[in-house]
């Protein structure tokens, strides 16, 4: 049942769900390596993923043998079970946001940003198709997130796109996890909610609502991360490179096999092969080529100093990405350059330009 917080109660909250978002995130991020054998052969390479698009890279590299193919054992945990497996400190490596990270390396723990992997977009305003002006979300029912305000620029930079207010408590809202965003506005319970893919492109091909605003690349610096325990690749330094090179090649496989990524996508996510294939449309072509391997100190530093300037409480301090950013591996591990990956293997096939329709037809030609 959804219940309408009060201001006493919002603060209380808030408290509780920054203290769980930072239990979370450290637990997701504190990777021991925890392992019986310490041998590279033996070693079984725990990563973590969460329930959003972003972070499909994961899923992809297990589901297509590109792990097998470097003769790595990795086990996977992603969706619901992921904050238990992360609890225990069975992670080595994780894809997480760039806060949790910097915000882990800020308190000590062990861990820093190996790779990008995904730069900005597919996070989205999602309202009712009942709300045709922007200004009628005022007063209405949003899974928006109490004090969003003070932590969330995207949703800041929507709310400003949009001419509607930033602050939470103009609006009736709730917190809630995604899927039971749309879930909940599927129903009729809530009038918009913000969320990562596949919930915008779900909600859109179930008709039960539609994007009204979303980050591009334009007002966004960096997104989520591939992040390491250092421990880990301390340790095993050739099975991190291993995985950071699979982490490269599962996104070049998503860019050039993207309908055979749908069906994992779909099968991992639980939501139609359609909607995976207009998640990863968004991705890759829609609003550019977000997802890539290559991490810019200098954008992880304007993801935060812009945050900071819109005068969000939460990022009135930060670190400087180079206390937490090591590329050392990933530079070492093999990698393909991106830049020409794209030019010589995607730009051929899927423009930039190209509609859905046309991506999608050419995309069956190939898988």
């Amino acid at each position: 049942m959804l219940t309408d917080h009060g201001s006493t109660t919002r603060k209380v909250i808030r408290v509780i769900m920054s203290s769980l978002l930072l239990l979370v995130t450290l637990s997701s991020i504190i990777l021991t390596g925890c392992n019986d054998k310490s041998t590279d052969e033996d070693y079984t390479v725990q990563l973590g993923y969460y329930n959003c698009d972003h972070m499909v890279a994961a899923v992809v590299a297990d589901k297509a043998g590109i792990f097998k193919d470097l003769g790595l054992k990795v086990n996977v945990t992603g969706n619901g079970n992921v904050p238990e497996s992360m609890a225990a400190a069975k992670m080595d490596a994780g894809y997480v946001g760039l806060e949790g990270i910097e915000i882990a390396a800020g308190k000590g723990a062990e861990v820093f940003v190996a790779a990008n992997n995904h730069g900005w977009g597919s996070y989205y305003l999602v309202v009712a198709n009942s709300i045709t002006d922007p200004k009628d979300l005022v007063g209405k029912r949003m899974a928006i997130g109490s004090g969003s305000d003070q932590f969330d620029p995207y949703w800041c930079k929507m709310a400003d796109s949009l001419g509607i207010p930033r602050d939470p408590t103009k609006y009736k809202d709730y917190d809630m996890d995604i899927a039971n965003k749309y879930l909940s506005l599927s129903t009729g319970q809530i009038d918009g909610y913000l969320t990562c893919d596949p919930w915008g492109s779900m909600a859109e091909y179930e008709k039960v609502g539609y994007i009204a605003a979303g980050a591009t690349r334009e007002t966004s610096g960096v997104c989520c991360i591939y992040a390491m325990s250092k421990k880990f690749a301390t340790e095993h330094p050739a099975l991190a490179k291993k995985m950071l090179l699979a982490h490269s090649r599962a996104l070049e496989y998503i860019y050039t096999h993207p309908v055979q990524s749908a069906e994992y996508f779909a099968e991992a996510y639980d939501v139609p092969v359609e909607v995976a294939l207009m998640t990863i449309y968004n991705k890759t072509v829609k609003e550019g080529r977000s997802m890539t391997w290559v991490i810019d100190n200098d954008a992880c530093d304007y993801h935060f100093e812009e945050a900071k300037q819109m005068g969000l409480a939460d990022y009135q301090s930060y670190l400087p990405a180079e206390e937490y950013v090591d590329t050392a591996l990933l530079e070492d591990c093999g990698a393909d350059d991106f830049d020409t990956f794209i030019k010589n293997k995607v730009d051929p096939l899927f423009p930039e330009n190209m509609t859905y329709d046309e991506w999608k037809a050419k995309a069956q030609t190939i898988d």
